[in-house]
Formats: C-alpha cells, structure tokens, sequence
C-alpha cells in the first residue's frame, strides 16, 4: 500500500535532509518528479545535461540532480568524496546508468563487460556510503522498441536486461548487514512493464509512471518516519505499548483459566455420570446436567475474545499478511450490490407483526443497509460523489433509527432506570473500548459508536429530566403532548447553537477526561465534523417517532396485515410524492459539484430520502408483511460487522484491503469474508452474554459493578494518560 504523500507531509519527513540524485536522464525524470511532490510548481527548464540543484528554505530540504549518465570514474568520484569523514554526506543517494553505454558502444559486449568492472569498482564505495545513508540502485526500465529513434534502436530490452543482472549479481554479491546495504529499486522497472507503450519516444516514461515512481521512493524513506495508517510499506512493526501489554496477560489468563474450569467441570460430569445397572439394564440414578456457571460462561467469553482478538492484531498490526490498496471501478460496487439485492429478494418470510418499522423489518433495514456500506468501503467508492452521498444517507438512517427506537421505547415503557442505560451503553461500546486496547486507537477513531453513544444519552437525558412526560400520562391530558413538543424545540434550539458555535463544541469536548474519549490526532474537530454531518436525523427520528405513535394512538392508522395504511386515495398520493422526493434527492445527489456543497445541504435534506424510504416501505399493506430474512440476519450483527471491518476485512484501519490469499482476489475475499463474518457474529453472541451477567437486574449489584467498571476506566485513563507521556 502506497501513501500519498502531501506537500506538508513531504516537507515533515524532509526537514533537514539532503537527497542526491546521479545518473542520466531517466534518473533527472525520477528527480524533477521527486521534487514536485514537494513543489508542485517547479519547473522541468535548464540544460538537460548538467547538474540541477533544488532547495526548499522553509523545509530546509536539499535535492540535487548530479548529470553522470555513464557508471565510470567520473561516477566513481563523485561517490568518493562523500565517503570521506570530512564531508557532509546526503541522507538519500538514487544512482543507476544504463541506456548511454549501451548507445555510446553500440550494445556491444565489450561495453558491458567494462560497466560491470565499472560498477564493481563503485560497489564498496556505495557499500561504505550505505553505512551511513539510505543508497538506493535503480535498476533499468525496459524500453519500447518500436517508437525508438534511429539513434537509440541499439538500446534493446535484452541488453537492459544483462546490464540489470550484472548489477544486480555486483551490488548484492557479498553478504552484508541489513541496515548498510545498497537497496535496488526495482519498482519503476516493473511500473514500466505495464506502462512503456505509453511513452512518447520508447525510453522515457510517462509522467503519471514518473510520479508513482517518485511517490513509491518517497514511502521507502518516510514510511518509516511518520508512520502513515495507509502506507503499509518500508514500516517496522509498531512496538506493543503498556496497555497492549496488560489485555495480552489478560486474555491469556482468562484462556488458562478457562482450560482450568473445563478441564474441573469435565471431571465432575464424568463421576456424577449415571451408570447402568448390569443385572436390570437400567440406570441407577437419573442426574440432569446443572446449568453452566456465571463463572463459566465468563471465562469462556473472555477466552474466546482472547482469540478473536489475537486474530484481528495479527491481520493489522503484526505485519504479517499482506495489504492492497483499493481502485474503485463502478463493476466493483454495482455487480455486487445486484447480486446481495437477488439474494435479499429471494430469501422471504412473513413478518410477525404488520406495524410501521417492526422489529423484522428494522432488521432487514438495518442489514441491507451494512452489506451497501460494507461494498462501499472495500470497492473505495468514497471517490465517486453519487455514491458517497447516497451512503451518507444511509449513515443517518442509522442515527434516525437510533432517535426513532429509543424515543419509542422510553415514551411507551417509560423504563428510565439505569439498568436499562448501562445495557444499551454496554452494548454499543463493549467491542470497541476492548479494541481501543488491544489493537492502540483512541475511541473517537470508531467515530460512528461514539455518535451513536452520545445520541442515545442525549434522548436520555432530554426525556428523563423533570418533567418526566410518557405517553401514559400523556393520554389523559393533551397538554402533556404540547410541554414534549416544547421539549424537543429546546433540544433543537441546542442542536443548532452547538452547530454554528463551533468554539462552544470544542470547548465542551475539550474538558478532561470527554478530551480522551473525542481527540483525534491532539484536537476534537473531527469530532465536530462528524456530529455536525448528521446534527438533525436523531430529531428527526424521535419527531417520527412521535407523530407515528401519536396517530397510531388515535387509530388513524389501518396496520392489518395487507391493508394499506391509509385509505387509498390518501395511501396513492403519499406513494406519489414519496417516489417523486426519493428521485429528487437521488438527482440532486449526483449532481453535486463537490463533497463541501454537499455536505453543508446534507443534515437538512438526508431526511427527505429517509422518510421516502419509509413510505414506500410501509404504505403498501403487503410490502409491510413480508421481511428478507437474508438481510434482517445480518442487520441483527450490523453494529459488529461496522467495527470489525476495521481490520479484519479490510486493512490499515480501512485504508487497504487485507489480503490472506496473495495472488487471488476472488478466493481471498471470499475467505476473508467468511471469517470476517463468523467473527462478527460471535463478538455479538460474545457481547450479549456478557452484558447478562456484568449489568445485573439487581439494582445494588448493579451499582457495585458500576463502581469496578468506573474504576476501571479510572485506572485505563491513568495508563493512557503514562502511555502518552513515554511517547511524547
């Protein structure tokens, strides 16, 4: 995988240095295109054979272009006196000659046979300098014989060859350390393969195989500096830190103690185990299996995390399998949503209930909706701005989903205990908090549990604060209806002022110990980004919510099974309008101009497609009957199939595809996704037991595991807080 590197990034990772470029003109190419990533305007100009010199004062970044197109004594010197301890010695050397040679001597072997004594002569020199610099070789690229001009056609991809196999059989000849040795650069070789043709005179590249050749040099030396997510090359494997550490101790106790607790409970079984009587032929006692312990099913919880989660550090952190960027094409992201859409359609049943968004059919949307956002990432259409668009839509349908159950749940139930808090927080945050740890991110960077999190606690708190208002007490006055409206004008009224009081925000996420939880990269403004992209769909939906069960209250909704839920006049013109809007925003999405124009009309639109949606859905009476089972299963694991694509799925937080079958795309996705989702749906069964037993129903058990966890996240804030410190 392949960073792009930034103008800023360039000239971070280049402060200070010196870079030298020898050879002829297919090195000058590599040079000005170097240069370029750092100054865009610089400008290809001057006597083509002579030294260019290029300096960056605000960086203090040297590059020099030194013009030696032969491997001779002239090269040779020019090496010497940078071995020397007097003189200031480049941090980069790039060398490599050829083509001159072989047109000077008319390819003849006499010539090569002086380029390898040439180059054998230059090796110890090169040998030396790499003890103290990063010396890279670069080999040949091959030439496009056709389009060669009378004066070069003695340059053939055969004699290129040999000259690139006798320095390759010179420079790596003799062992030598790791760390000292001349490193061939071989990537513009292989770049050429594909992309010669394309020349405009058969010998030098095109300028987009230039630039990816010069991007490609400037990861093997930055790589290793700034430690980009997604540039996976040329990087050592990143040290574990102390918390990383404390989970590995703790998973492999919680596995040990597990084996132990088997290894028990199998032997008890065995002597409480029923013999049979020989002379009757029949069993003395009758014993039924006990229930498995809390303890048990604890320590089988925790050892079967432990596993999962050495497999995701494995697939993302240890370096150990291989990583590919992604190229969007529209086969890629259309052909498999057909295909998931198929069998969607295919695998049908009978809903149980026939009312408006049915626990069914929130599934089903929930499902349908990962399985395009999951497409979407691995195809890396984020490129494409229809699509991107329309898969912000379905983000805040998830928000809207969020706003739409909880204002049900606590308006019907009026359940505001904390039981019911600490289970819905546990559930959201139990997998990412565990991979905060284990695989050394910070919460905020799993932006979508948080925003979802904090969204909850805000419908919390706007309806658990005196005046209480449920739908019970709701109906024997009117007027209670009238201070929930008020309500929920005075969250909007905050909605707003928080997203045009940007310094506000930041000073409310910026208080310690919210800062740990919503920093990315030392500020919170990402944070802001995110929450502002999506600030009115959780309204949205808790008004929804309310005006849906309002109605439904009153009986003005028909919700038998195959009615429609007007009458159908009134169902027909709904039906009308919502197809009409859902187009609408479909073309209004893809003729944006650019990702800021659309984002700044998003939060106040994305409702128009979501509500659509909704009608279509639920208008018709047999529509609201039936469910894809196919898709509601997968939407009942949405939330773990969101995270766990992270690294397991695809790579470097995302940025890459994780490729366990080198070679194969085809069989490599459909083994990846398998585990991937055999994973995902064990984290769930994992979470959910779990949450059992550590949030108890019991309100003073409750609270005493409340106090483990708090001082829990205490003493997980204090290591952070050591950890950050040591790396500062």
């Amino acid at each position: 995988m392949m960073h792009k590197y930034k103008i800023s990034e360039a000239k971070n990772c280049l402060v200070d240095k010196h870079i030298a470029f020898i050879g002829d003109s297919r090195i000058r190419q590599l040079f000005y295109s170097f240069v370029k990533i750092i100054n865009p305007q610089f400008k290809e100009e001057g006597n083509k054979h002579e030294n260019i010199p290029f300096e960056d004062k605000t960086a203090s970044v040297k590059v020099d272009f030194l013009w030696h197109p032969e491997v001779n004594g002239s090269m040779k010197q020019c090496i010497k006196v940078w071995t020397e301890d007097s003189v200031a010695k480049p941090h980069v050397v790039v060398a490599g000659a050829a083509t001159w040679s072989i047109k000077i001597h008319n390819g003849s072997n006499e010539a090569l046979s002086q380029y390898k004594m040439n180059i054998t002569s230059i090796a110890p020199l090169l040998e030396k300098l790499a003890k103290t610099s990063d010396v890279y070789w670069v080999l040949q690229d091959p030439v496009y014989e056709d389009l060669l001009s009378e004066n070069r056609k003695m340059i053939t991809n055969e004699k290129i060859d040999a000259y690139n196999e006798a320095a390759i059989s010179i420079l790596n000849s003799s062992t030598r350390n790791s760390k000292s040795n001349v490193k061939m650069f071989s990537v513009s070789k292989l770049i050429a393969q594909e992309t010669i043709m394309e020349s405009l005179d058969g010998l030098h590249l095109p300028e987009s195989s230039r630039e990816t050749s010069a991007m490609i040099l400037m990861n093997v030396y930055c790589n290793k500096i700034l430690k980009p997510v997604d540039g996976s090359c040329c990087q050592p494997r990143p040290p574990l830190t102390l918390l990383q550490k404390l989970a590995a101790c703790f998973f492999t106790l919680s596995i040990i103690g597990y084996l132990i607790f088997y290894i028990i409970h199998r032997n008890a079984h065995r002597k409480n185990k029923p013999c049979t009587d020989l002379e009757s032929g029949e069993e003395k006692k009758n014993i039924i299996n006990p229930p498995v312990s809390p303890l048990g099913i604890l320590l089988q919880s925790f050892c079967k995390l432990g596993l999962i989660m050495a497999y995701f550090y494995i697939c993302d952190r240890a370096n150990l399998f291989m990583k590919e960027n992604k190229f969007y094409t529209h086969s890629t992201f259309f052909i498999p949503i057909i295909y998931i859409l198929v069998l969607g359609v295919f695998y049908n049943e009978n809903t149980k209930e026939t009312k408006v968004l049915n626990r069914e059919q929130t599934d089903e949307w929930k499902g349908w909706m990962q399985l395009v956002i999951l497409i979407y990432h691995i195809s890396g259409a984020s490129t494409f701005l229809p699509v991107y668009m329309h898969i912000r839509v379905l983000v805040a349908a998830y928000l809207f989903q969020t706003g739409y159950g909880h204002f049900s749940y606590f308006w019907i139930k009026g359940d505001f205990g904390i039981h019911r808090v600490c289970q819905v927080l546990f559930r959201l945050n139990f997998l990412v908090v565990v991979l905060c740890i284990v695989m050394d991110r910070p919460y905020q960077f799993y932006y979508f549990v948080p925003l979802v999190t904090v969204w909850f606690m805000v419908i919390y708190v706007t309806l658990a604060l005196w005046p209480q208002i449920i739908q019970k007490k709701a109906n024997g006055n009117c007027f209670w209806h009238f201070g929930l409206l008020l309500k929920l004008a005075f969250l909007l009224l905050c909605i707003c002022f928080l997203a045009y009081s940007q310094g506000a925000f930041e000073k409310i996420f910026s208080l310690w110990p919210l800062s740990k939880c919503f920093e990315l990269k030392g500020n919170v403004y990402e944070w802001w980004f995110r929450w502002r992209l999506d600030r009115y769909v959780v309204f949205h939906g808790m008004l929804f919510a309310f005006i849906y069960l309002a109605l439904q209250k009153r009986q003005v909704l028909s919700e038998g099974k195959g009615e429609p839920l007007f009458s159908n006049k009134v169902s027909n013109f709904l039906l009308f309008i919502s197809v009409v809007s859902f187009l609408t925003y479909s073309i209004w999405a893809s003729s944006c101009k650019n990702k800021a124009e659309c984002n700044e009309l998003h939060p106040s639109v994305s409702v128009v497609q979501i509500l659509a949606f909704i009608l279509i859905r639920n208008i018709p009476g047999y529509a609201r009957s039936v469910y894809s089972s196919f898709f509601a299963w997968f939407g009942k694991i949405s939330l773990e199939l969101f995270i766990c694509q992270y690294h397991i799925w695809l790579a470097a937080d995302t940025r890459g595809i994780l490729v366990l079958i080198p070679g194969n795309p085809m069989l490599n996705i459909i083994v990846s996704t398998f585990i991937f989702v055999c994973v995902a749906h064990e984290i769930s069964q994992i979470t959910n037991d779990l949450a059992q037993i550590i949030i108890p129903k019991d309100n003073s058990s409750l609270l005493k595991r409340l106090a483990c966890i708090a001082a829990f996240f205490c003493g997980l804030l204090i290591l952070s807080s050591v950890q950050d410190k040591s790396r500062h």
